[in-house]
């Protein structure tokens, strides 16, 4: 009831208008119609404006998709153990029938204190029911490594919302880039640390609550002819996934550290483009295309084509006399006419 009515109260507060004088103008009107719009069709231009400026790209390279996988991971993470509840039982049959209980109850939970934890068993002498406490503190393993998950999922939320909508501006210069990286170190790390203290917390939260080692905390069961064993284990199954989680986000966030690393771009001038190769001239002959050998005389003399003119002088000196025509025979033909 106290929250239904502080809601309407700030509710009231948003929606209706504050005094002001006359000739002011309300400036948080548009702020107060874009925190609570007064229509469906008014919430769906702001959805739709959201998803048109943004790049949803990114969530297909590793950069962004990573980082969604790290966003999901660590909510599974933190979730399965912050929510942790067990219980496990056991009996103590005494001699005198009446003074036994054959269904002894002990409950615990996130985040393990274990040694606030009590429960009330039969003496088996015919007084009060004794009570017992279980032995060990691991709340700081736990809640440590509750801590990174939900500090990993804010992040991760907060990086995606950068990527998304203000990718531009993270590439502008190398500090958005930079941070990222160093922020992902540090979480790496702390992964590293909490998921090894929470597995070992997690062993020593089985050792403390195992139904055969509480029973001995009863005074009951050293005495002979008392009968005491227990009924059932607690279930560690949702422990143990939150262990595995947190392994798992451990080799996320270190898998991501070279992606991220490469947007920094320290790497950008180890990096060279390799030489171009040259390409070869295509062969201007069939000969060339066939691989077949040219004269280097004639490779060498080019393109040069001699003149008719020319050839046929060359022909006529190379004919010798029958290059010219006899001179006496040209005299008779003269005398004959």
């Amino acid at each position: 009831m106290i929250l239904g009515a502080l809601a309407n109260t700030i509710s009231r507060i948003l929606l209706l208008p504050p005094p002001r004088a006359v000739g002011s103008d309300d400036s948080l009107s548009p702020l107060r119609e874009f925190l609570i719009p007064t229509s469906k069709a008014a919430k769906m231009d702001i959805v739709n404006q959201l998803v048109a400026g943004g790049q949803f790209r990114v969530l297909k390279v590793p950069l962004g998709f990573i980082k969604a996988l790290e966003w999901i991971f660590a909510i599974f993470a933190f979730s399965t153990c912050g929510s942790y509840s067990g219980m496990f039982k056991m009996s103590v049959e005494c001699k005198n029938r009446t003074e036994s209980d054959l269904s002894i109850g002990v409950e615990f939970e996130y985040p393990f204190r274990l040694h606030q934890v009590y429960f009330d068993a039969p003496t088996c002498k015919g007084g009060p029911p004794e009570r017992l406490f279980l032995v060990g503190d691991y709340s700081s393993s736990a809640e440590f490594f509750v801590t990174i998950g939900v500090f990993a999922f804010l992040y991760s939320m907060a990086a995606l919302s950068v990527y998304v909508f203000a990718l531009e501006k993270y590439r502008e210069n190398n500090k958005g880039p930079l941070i990222d990286f160093g922020v992902t170190c540090v979480f790496t790390f702390m992964w590293l640390v909490s998921s090894a203290a929470w597995a070992k917390g997690l062993s020593d939260v089985k050792a403390s609550t195992d139904p055969e080692k509480v029973v001995d905390l009863i005074s009951a069961c050293d005495e002979e002819g008392n009968l005491c064993h227990e009924v059932h284990d607690p279930v560690m199954s949702g422990l143990n996934t939150s262990v595995c989680f947190g392994f798992m986000n451990l080799v996320l966030w270190g898998g991501n550290l070279w992606f991220v690393f490469k947007e920094t771009g320290i790497i950008a001038p180890f990096m060279r483009a390799p030489p171009p190769q040259e390409k070869q001239p295509a062969p201007d002959s069939y000969g060339q295309q066939a691989g077949y050998e040219q004269d280097p005389y004639a490779s060498a003399q080019g393109d040069y084509k001699p003149e008719y003119n020319q050839q046929q002088q060359g022909y006529n000196q190379e004919g010798g006399e029958y290059g010219h025509t006899p001179t006496s025979f040209a005299n008779q033909i003269e005398s004959a006419e």
